[in-house]
């Protein structure tokens, strides 16, 4: 089964699109896993706030296909701690279909369409990371998760 993310706006510091690459690769190893953008909207400036989250819902919406399980980051989601995560990774990655797609929102976070097809809504912290940096722990984590499955020496308990 592939994994993938998926993500509103690119990525503009350098330093963490470094990162963000250099865990991406490393999942790579364990699992297939890609790392998909949505384009920003422009001109929002005339646009509510649940207008953006609508159309950026509708894009999100476009990029998802027929039997994804499909998993929003979420502030209100459900928390692991790593070893946990890497326990749900396993099941999911066993049961979940073709593909298993990680969506972060915009700015904003999800329209009501997003919530309706979503299966599951996971958080990775009680705090608020800007979206740049929530890609780089995502991918973090699961790079670590990866490594617990399959015996590897990154994470120490």
């Amino acid at each position: 089964m592939k994994t993938t993310l998926l993500a509103v706006g690119r990525t503009v510091e350098t330093y963490y699109i470094e990162a963000i690459r250099e865990y991406a690769e490393r999942t790579k190893h364990y699992i297939p896993f890609e790392i998909e953008i949505i384009p920003e909207l422009k001109n929002t400036k005339s646009l509510s706030t649940e207008q953006q989250k609508e159309k950026e819902g509708e894009l999100i919406l476009k990029s998802l296909q027929s039997g994804d399980y499909i998993v929003l980051l979420d502030e209100k989601g459900k928390e692991f701690r790593s070893v946990e995560f890497a326990s749900w990774m396993e099941r999911k990655l066993s049961t979940a279909g073709k593909r298993l797609v990680f969506i972060i929102g915009g700015p904003y976070g999800f329209s009501e369409k997003i919530y309706q097809v979503a299966n599951e809504k996971l958080s990775l912290s009680k705090m608020t990371f800007s979206h740049q940096m929530i890609r780089l722990i995502f991918v973090e984590q699961l790079y670590r998760a990866m490594t617990i499955l399959n015996g590897g020496p990154y994470h120490h308990e």
